[in-house]
């Protein structure tokens, strides 16, 4: 399928300079939204398609990464080559890119200039620093972002100094940024769509102010009182009990119990009612000053139980649990599979694949009806997008 109705961003053309992470998840949850995205690659591909598994060589993130999008090749050293970039951008609603803070100025192609071209485009830049301030000409990846922004210094385990704090698993500093990017160009679509005399935004976002947007109330309290939260390991010091707990079967169980209420359910599902009537523990703030002694009674719970046992009983007590899933967890489960956040797509280039489903639904869209077509071969669209722009057509480009 390579049309989906009634998706909110069909008739939105993007045109994406990606490389690497940021502006290509950006940019995927815009198609996935059902934007037009034209993706811009160097003549040898985006450097992810050199990144983890492939087949044929082909790189099986990229089916995930570059699904929805139109891929074509240019070489932007060469003066012919940016010169199409701009023709192209003349359709365009928007452009999005993540080099590094004013490399578009240095090869000829900065606001100014694109302005020139379109003056409704709205430019969405993602850096490592922004594209001002002391640091824009510093070089950073997404770990720079997660070490800067505040995240790494809490994920480390309370005491623990022999090991470095580990990032969380995934690129998140980038597809945080990409998400912020994505919207904020929505949002200054919605503003120059909306009025005809308005002007084109740029858009400024980067890795390190994107993770540092999370630190939820520490800015705020190392300003009044001069505290700066430490890592706390897999609890939460607000909540109790909310912990992970470790079971027989060398798994481990997330467990939510810090409602009122829950926790009284919680006590009673592991055998330890009295708890639930100590004065000691009869509110949150009293759990969190005694956390030690309830993680300890539920620990000892799990610990004589596999993961899946201690996690029906406390289901069918209704108190929130989950095992720690890993991907088959999370590929096998029914929940995932009903919903279709995991689904079976046929790729022409590496064969039948999972992927995620967009993660937001819309009613009369199908889940699967949003993934049009996998990620191309690099320069797959060029006679299509390159053809329709020397021919000045602007109505959707579709495979």
């Amino acid at each position: 399928m390579t049309h989906a109705p009634n998706l909110p961003l069909e008739g939105l053309k993007i045109v994406e300079l990606g490389h690497y992470i940021a502006a290509p998840f950006a940019t995927r949850l815009l198609a996935d939204l059902g934007a037009e995205v034209v993706k811009i690659e160097p003549p040898d591909g985006d450097p992810v398609r050199g990144w983890g598994s492939s087949v044929e060589g082909h790189a099986v993130w990229f089916s995930v990464h570059g699904r929805n999008k139109l891929s074509v090749t240019l070489d932007l050293k060469k003066p012919a080559d940016r010169e199409k970039l701009v023709t192209l951008l003349q359709r365009a609603d928007a452009l999005v890119e993540n080099f590094r803070a004013g490399y578009l100025e240095r090869i000829g192609l900065g606001p100014d200039v694109l302005h020139a071209a379109n003056p409704r485009l709205v430019i969405g830049r993602i850096s490592g620093y922004g594209q001002e301030g002391p640091y824009r000409d510093k070089p950073a990846f997404g770990a720079i972002g997660e070490a800067m922004g505040g995240l790494r210094h809490l994920t480390a385990n309370p005491g623990q100094t022999d090991y470095a704090p580990p990032r969380c698993g995934v690129s998140i500093s980038d597809d945080l940024a990409g998400m912020y990017c994505a919207m904020a160009v929505v949002a200054a679509c919605w503003q120059v769509k909306g009025d005809p005399a308005a002007k084109g935004r740029v858009v400024d976002v980067d890795l390190v102010s994107s993770v540092f947007s999370l630190m939820e109330g520490m800015l705020p309290e190392y300003g009044l009182f001069g505290w700066v939260r430490q890592p706390q390991g897999a609890a939460i010091k607000t909540a109790a009990p909310t912990n992970t707990y470790p079971c027989a079967d060398g798994k481990w169980l997330c467990i939510a119990g810090n409602s009122d209420l829950i926790f009284k359910r919680l006590m009673a599902a592991i055998g330890r009612p009295e708890m639930a009537e100590d004065a000691r523990f009869a509110n949150n703030a009293g759990r969190c000053a005694n956390v030690a002694e309830l993680d300890a009674a539920i620990a000892e719970w799990t610990r004589g139980r596999d993961a899946a046992t201690a996690e029906a009983v406390l289901e069918a007590a209704e108190v929130p649990c989950s095992r720690l899933y890993d991907m088959a967890d999370c590929a096998n489960d029914p929940h995932f599979r009903d919903r279709s956040w995991v689904m079976e797509v046929a790729d022409p280039l590496i064969g039948q694949v999972l992927h995620p489903a967009a993660p937001f639904r819309f009613d009369g869209v199908a889940p699967r009806e949003m993934v049009r077509w996998t990620g191309p071969a690099a320069g797959a669209h060029n006679d299509l997008v390159f053809g329709a722009v020397a021919r000045g057509e602007s109505a959707p480009l579709r495979p």
